[in-house]
């Protein structure tokens, strides 16, 4: 039972009188002594009303407590208690002399001078009269009420400024010399901070020239300036990014090289082995390139190496590199060719330049004036002035004060005006009014009234003025150190009052603090809500340790400001020690409703226990956060906002301790645990198949913990043993840091996992982070967006984690500025705001100068960008295409003014203008806008991006990022599944930039293209390629880049439930790529009609895809080798099921809208089945490509969305610029070749012609030709443009003695020449386009997959695919395939299997297997299954395949001799044994 008792104090006009007993509930587990065992029982919501109060009511005082019912009422007393007279503007006091000091000013001037204001609007402004009653009554002197100047009212009653300063004056500055070292002493004088200060202060003055030596008065407030900050927590995290970034001077061209460097990805030596790449090698030492071919095993330097041996350059007096055509990037010297992602995803003839290291420009480096920089509050809040305004207009208001209390001191008179001064002050800082300062208050209010009879005694009225005057000086001074170190400010006091340390408080107490009040109370909240009360809640990791439930009710009353006062103590039945470090407080504002009388939450704040190690203690002051719910489960110090606060304060008074967490010791304690049985370590083992702690059930944690000294990296992951722990009480968090200590992590990225939010321990996030050190820049580079998201679970901004992020930046450019945009798009999320802004602040601090005006320039280009889309959205039809056209200037005019710009897409992307022609914008609800940028690094053409509003494109940046991460997967097994994917940044909240793929088209335009019912057509996509590729070879190629891409988007888009498929979001690209866009919906969030699912299929894999890859059939087997080649990538991928459940985990409180709960990372565990054997998955992931394949409404649903899109498009008027209807369209890239020359040829039986191919985009590729491709491509070109005039072709044949080659080189030249300056349609069909950019693609599973394409059953007798393994006395055979099956008559039968497992007596064995359509090569993935088969030896498989009662085949098979666990094919006879 939590006890709540009362600090006594004087009773005064201000107390609401002595309440009697109050009662608190605490809801928290048993424990003995204190001592307990913290588990995590849930608790039933406070603002259930279900309230239970004990003890007699609360009698109050009706003059000072402020009802709601009075605040409104015509019966106002004459006077407040606090309240002078009405008072006109322009008087200081009525009935007062005007001090010398004040004559011959128009008004009173606080504040600061106008030309100091920043241009924001959320500023204070201090009221020189705000004591009339009408503002009493009505609360306009709260901080928080619009002012005049907040709503831009220029005609003030009252001047805002230093001007009348200047004049004589009761008050001093001091100016101390700037380096002067200033200490900060906390009250535990633990803290030393060396500050470059200014001073201000109030106290007397000496005539100058008097000899006198000035000293402070007892009252003088003396403030200085705190450049990096005026808490604890922001003066060490300005430090520590000092000491981040001085680790990485400016001077160390290692880290500081100012360049990009390609993305890079290591590959195992044998992936690369049979790759080659060719390139085309731009340098300054000839005109013309080197064209070279190098293996992807090659390292660049190498490379570079054979280069300059080919131009007679060798050795080279410097370093050389070589970048990239087209982009700002540079390859890395001691990697693998094959290892550039850059290279990896290029086409035909790679484009590189050589360079000169010592001549190039560090154009992106930090400069040594970076690093003289100091890092301070200024840098964190640059962008929010109010700190700025608190700072000067406290400056202001203490100068007053000073005035008013030398002037009071001196006349012993206007005691009130001290008073409306301190009021002042109290109101800059928040209308934040302490009960030290209202009982100093209240006693000078004495003194006035006792004015005249003190006259008549001997003691001086001056002595005890100015003791009644100290004691408020103090009061303020404590105010102003709890707001100083509470919140983010610039400024505190020279001199921190010191408080005596409670003797009585020990590890061993239990927790207590008083909650003292809320203050500046909202006035909607006084007249809506009669009493306000307070509940008090111990969190950790989201999990409630305990409650206490605070039952008195407290009406707001009025001193300077509304107040809910409750003064009430709080105590947990709690030892301080038995706390977790990571423990947070939380506090709810309760009001119950004047007119439902049901209690509400209103607001609700929190802080942490443990701040650096140390209890929290001293006066606290904390921000309430409005809200009707509390986020309970991101409880964490990222959530506290140390922003200067805009609403209500609550004001803490925690006991004046020196506490340190004393941290427990690791120490296992295996007792008398037993070495668990085999059948244990494989249920162990079976657990561990989970992945994520989310998973697992209470039942599941316990047995991990019973075991978890026999769990290992081989058995399970450490977060799952860890997270199964069952409290985290120092006993048990000591054995954690004994496993912790003892694990041995097979991989980097296990320890992903100890980064999410139910590890809190500070200790566990280190050494998840020093395991994530031994990762890449590049690597790293893939997991970003995740570790953004897990900084809002740390404890603090000098996290691990934080400083491992901001040196990667300091290393990498690539991971700054994917790091900057995420945390810019982080700011975002509300709770976090401030959190990532201070770490955004902290970034560009890093980053440098150069690389922060490349930021602010990519910022004012979406800001553009952001404008522009908003009006075209907004423009009616007829003016949408006028709006963008003029719009379009400011893009132009921004060009102008910076010269360059880089893409945010892509740091090494620079453009330098728009091709206006080029731009359009969408036909869609949103209206994106298509935006095509030149290309400042000539000759790679134009950019073309989507820049995007109204959509939330962080979910499509997850998807792509999760499938970017699936493709590395696949090519480090040596597995290349031609994997388009295209880059997507959110820039801000719903809007973002997308990469746009060149030569890409939907697959609804192919089938509007085939007809009225193209999406039924089984032909539609074959027809289309064969329009495009009219050469074999080229076909060919188009299926072969379309059978694997398929293949890999099948297996994503189902491991990952992506939804809301059809025709429009499904891409084809001319060079057979498939790939999906717009992720929307995934994770099996299918939208619905009715309670029918719109998405039936698994995936999107129809009957024309399989038409296309067979060939219509001619070529049944490529879809057995299709459904091999998908169960392959499948498996491949489920190996990583733990690492992609991690980054899921990681990313469930980022506020997606389809990745919220634990049910969203289910079902991507379900779909991965990381129980399941390889065998097991192949089977099941066979079953969903069938049900793909069958199922019909994926057809039909494609007709719908095509006839609606065709009616949509018919109706438009006018028609939009891209008429194509859906948004995501890309266009196809203008190509056209400007010239093709025949350099020469080589002499072979065939000779080939080696031909140089310009374009007109001034790419320059080679390609070779025999004379029969070239006749070959002559007479197709009869047969296409039979009308058309076409240049004459070469005769075939030659006369004797002549030099035949020779003279057909000058012949085909010729002929070239006249092709492509003839008709344009011509020379741009894809017949010729084809013929001349026709090279394959570099890939590096070209050379290692062991997929082929094509017949390879052709001739071959009728068989059947098995594979068989035998464990543990069970039998498990898969029948795969079969090949060759005909009927006697010679049709396919439509067969099935049936297995018998001899001898078998009982004929009991018999197994049969589903029925496969008709068809002479069946796929089927079944597994077949014999329990209890203790031996083998003897034993025979008989396999008959019949179909509909008709054998078709058999075989039997002994078992002794089976190789088990490989494919084999077992020939089928034609009669049973």
């Amino acid at each position: 039972m939590a006890h709540l008792g009362r600090v006594p104090f004087s009773h005064s006009g201000f107390c609401a009188g002595q309440p009697g007993p109050q009662a608190s509930h605490p809801e928290c587990h048993s424990g003995s002594d204190g001592d307990i065992p913290l588990g995590f029982d849930r608790i039933v919501d406070e603002v259930s009303h279900e309230f239970f109060f004990y003890g007699s009511s609360h009698p109050h005082h009706h003059e000072e407590i402020f009802f709601p019912a009075e605040l409104f009422s015509q019966n106002v007393p004459d006077q407040h208690f606090y309240s002078p007279p009405l008072v006109a503007r322009g008087e200081l006091y009525p009935g007062t002399a005007v001090p010398h000091w004040q004559q011959g000013t128009v008004a009173p001037m606080v504040g600061f001078r106008p030309s100091f204001l920043p241009d924001c609007r959320n500023f204070f402004v201090v009221d020189s009269h705000p004591y009339s009653h009408e503002r009493e009554l009505h609360g306009r002197n709260s901080v928080n009420s619009v002012s005049d100047v907040e709503r831009g009212n220029t005609n003030l009653q009252f001047q805002i400024g230093f001007d009348n300063l200047d004049g004589p004056s009761p008050v001093f500055l001091d100016n101390y010399h700037l380096g002067q070292k200033v200490r900060e002493e906390s009250g535990n004088g633990e803290a030393s901070v060396t500050n470059i200060s200014r001073r201000c202060g109030t106290g007397p003055t000496q005539p100058q020239g008097s000899g006198h030596n000035r000293e402070a008065a007892p009252w003088s407030i003396q403030l200085i300036e705190a450049d990096q900050g005026s808490n604890e927590n922001t003066v060490g995290f300005c430090n520590a990014v000092e000491k981040i970034r001085n680790a990485y001077p400016a001077f160390d061209l290692k880290t500081n090289t100012g360049k990009i460097w390609t993305i890079t990805t290591r590959f195992p030596e044998h992936i690369l082995g049979g790759t080659k790449f060719r390139f085309r090698i731009w340098t300054d030492f000839s005109p013309h390139p080197l064209l070279l071919t190098q293996h992807a095993g090659c390292i660049t330097h190498d490379l570079i190496v054979e280069i300059l041996r080919c131009t007679n350059q060798y050795p080279a007096r410097e370093e050389c590199l070589l970048s990239v055509c087209g982009a700002d990037e540079f390859l890395q010297n001691n990697c693998t060719l094959g290892s550039h992602e850059s290279l990896r995803k290029a086409s035909t003839c790679i484009q590189l330049r050589l360079h000169h290291a010592a001549r190039l420009e560090h154009s992106l480096a930090r400069t040594c004036e970076d690093d003289q920089r100091r890092f301070s509050v200024n840098e964190l809040l640059e962008d929010t002035c109010a700190w700025r305004l608190i700072w000067q207009n406290l400056v202001s208001v203490i100068i007053n004060y000073g005035g008013q209390v030398e002037y009071l001191l001196q006349n012993e008179n206007n005691i009130d005006n001290v008073i409306e001064a301190a009021k002042a002050i109290c109101s800059v800082l928040c209308s934040v009014e302490t009960r030290d300062i209202t009982d100093a208050v209240w006693k000078l209010h004495a003194l006035g009234r006792a004015q005249n009879s003190l006259q008549s005694v001997e003691t001086p009225g001056k002595v005890l003025l100015e003791a009644a005057v100290t004691e408020l000086s103090m009061a303020i001074s404590r105010l102003i150190h709890a707001y100083s170190s509470s919140f983010d400010a610039n400024f505190q006091l020279a001199s921190i009052p010191r408080s005596p340390l409670c003797a009585d408080i020990s590890l061993n107490s239990q927790l207590s603090f008083t909650v003292c009040a809320a203050h500046n109370i909202p006035e909607a909240w006084v007249t809506s809500y009669k009493v306000f009360s307070f509940s008090c809640l111990l969190t950790y990791a989201g999990r409630t340790i305990c409650q206490v439930k605070i039952c008195k009710n407290t009406p707001v009353k009025r001193s300077f400001f509304f107040l809910a006062d409750w003064n009430e103590k709080v105590n947990f039945p709690l030892r301080i020690k038995a706390l977790p470090r990571e423990t947070m407080l939380t506090i709810k504002l309760l009001g119950v409703n004047s007119t439902s009388k049901n209690t509400e939450v209103l607001a609700w704040t929190c802080c942490p226990l443990y701040a650096k190690e140390r209890l929290v203690h001293g006066t606290v002051l904390l921000s309430l956060a409005p809200c009707s719910t509390v986020p309970t489960a991101m409880i964490t110090p990222g959530i506290c906002s140390t922003e200067t606060p805009t609403s209500t304060t609550l004001q803490i008074d925690f006991p004046e301790a020196d506490l340190e967490f004393i941290k427990p010791e690791p120490e296992e304690r295996r007792g008398d645990l037993v070495e668990p049985t085999q059948e244990c370590l494989k249920h162990i083992a079976r657990l561990s198949q989970r992945h994520s702690l989310l998973l697992l059930s209470e039942q599941q944690r316990r047995i991990l913990w019973f075991y978890r000294y026999s769990c290992n990296n081989q058995n399970c992951s450490l977060p799952l043993v860890l997270g199964s722990a069952p409290s985290w009480d120092r006993t048990t968090v000591s054995e954690m840091y004994a496993l912790l200590g003892a694990w041995r992590f097979s991989h980097p990225l296990q320890a992903l996992g100890l980064l999410t939010f139910s590890f809190p321990d500070q200790d566990i996030r280190r050494a998840a982070v020093q395991q994530i050190e031994n990762v890449s820049n590049d690597e790293l580079l893939e997991y970003l967006p995740q570790l953004v998201q897990v900084l809002k679970f740390e404890w603090s901004l000098e996290s691990p984690l934080v400083k491992l992020l901001l040196s990667r930046s300091l290393q990498s450019i690539q991971v700054a500025h994917q790091l900057y945009w995420l945390l810019k798009n982080a700011q975002n999320e509300v709770h976090f705001r401030m959190w990532y802004k201070k770490l955004l602040a902290a970034l560009q601090f890093c980053a440098g100068q150069t690389l922060n005006n490349e930021f602010s320039k990519e910022e004012k280009l979406i800001r553009i960008l952001e404008d522009i889309a908003a009006k075209v959205k907004a423009a009616t039809d007829p003016k949408r295409k006028e709006v963008l056209k003029e719009e379009l200037s400011r893009l132009q005019q921004f060009f102008q003014e910076v010269k360059l710009c880089r893409l945010p897409l892509n740091p090494a992307l620079v453009v330098q203008g728009i091709e206006t022609d080029s731009c359009s914008y969408f036909t869609s609800n949103a209206f994106p806008l298509k935006i095509s940028f030149i290309n400042a690094n000539a000759p790679s053409g134009n950019i073309n991006v989507i820049f995007k509003i109204g959509d939330d494109l962080r979910q499509d940046m997850l998807v792509l990022q999760i499938i970017h991460l699936m493709d590395n997967i696949w090519l480090q097994e040596g597995l290349d599944m031609q994997m388009i994917i295209y880059r997507c940044l959110s820039t801000g909240k719903g809007q973002g930039l997308v990469q746009m793929v060149p030569d890409a088209t939907t697959l609804a335009k192919i089938h509007r293209e085939s007809g009225l019912i193209g999406p039924l057509k089984e032909n539609t996509i074959k027809k289309w390629f064969h329009h495009h590729h009219p050469l074999q070879s080229s076909y060919q190629e188009a299926i072969r880049n379309f059978f694997y891409s398929c293949a890999g988007w099948c297996v994503v888009t189902f491991i990952l439930g992506v939804c809301d498929r059809h025709s429009d979001n499904i891409m084809l690209t001319k060079a057979g790529h498939m790939f999906h866009i717009d992720f929307g919906r995934f994770l099996g969030h299918a939208q619905m009609f009715g309670s029918i699912r719109r998405d039936r299929a698994p995936f999107i894999f129809t009957s024309e895809m399989e038409y296309f890859i067979t060939e219509g059939g001619k070529t049944p087997q490529r879809f057995q080798e299709f459904v091999e080649l998908c169960c392959r990538a499948y498996n491949i991928v489920r190996k990583h099921s733990q690492l992609l459940l991690n980054l899921l985990e990681m990313m469930l409180h980022a506020g997606l809208p389809e990745l919220k709960s634990i049910q969203d990372v289910k079902y991507v565990y379900d779909n991965l089945r990381p129980q399941d054997s390889d065998l097991q998955a192949t089977s099941y992931f066979t079953r969903k490509i069938k049900e793909s394949l069958e199922c019909f409404p994926v057809k039909l649903n494609n007709l719908i969305h095509t006839l609606v899109q065709m009616s949509v498009g018919s109706s438009a008027k006018p028609p939009a610029p891209e008429s194509v209807p859906q948004e995501w369209m890309v266009l196809d890239t203008e190509r056209s070749l400007s010239r093709a020359t025949i350099l020469g040829f080589s002499r072979k039986p065939d000779p080939i012609y080696l031909i140089q191919v310009v374009q007109t985009c001034n790419v320059v590729t080679f390609v070779e030709k025999s004379f029969h491709q070239f006749s070959t491509l002559h007479s197709h070109l009869q047969k296409q443009f039979p009308s058309h005039a076409l240049p004459e072709f070469p005769h075939s044949w030659h006369l004797p003695f002549t030099d035949l080659e020779h003279k057909r080189v000058k012949d085909l030249n010729l002929y070239l020449k006249q092709l492509l300056s003839g008709s344009r349609k011509v020379a741009n069909n894809e017949l010729v386009l084809s013929f001349f950019l026709n090279w394959s693609k570099n890939t590096l599973a070209e050379h290692s997959s062991s997929l082929t394409l094509g017949p390879q059953s052709a001739g071959e007798k009728p068989g059947v695919q098995l594979v068989m393994s035998y464990e543990n006395t069970c039998l498990t055979i898969m029948l795969k395939h079969m090949r060759n099956l005909h009927l006697p008559d010679g049709s396919a039968p439509s067969a099935h299997a049936e297995f018998y497992l001899l001898p078998d007596p009982g004929e009991v064995s018999r197994r049969k297997t589903r029925t496969a359509p008709k068809g002479s090569d069946p796929t089927y993935n079944e597994l077949i299954v014999y329990d209890r088969v203790p031996e083998l030896q003897g034993r025979v498989l008989k396999l008959v395949v019949k179909s509909k009662g008709t054998l078709v085949g058999a075989v039997n098979i002994q078992l002794s001799s089976v190789q088990f666990n490989e494919e084999k094919w077992y020939p089928l006879g034609n009669s049973v044994i």
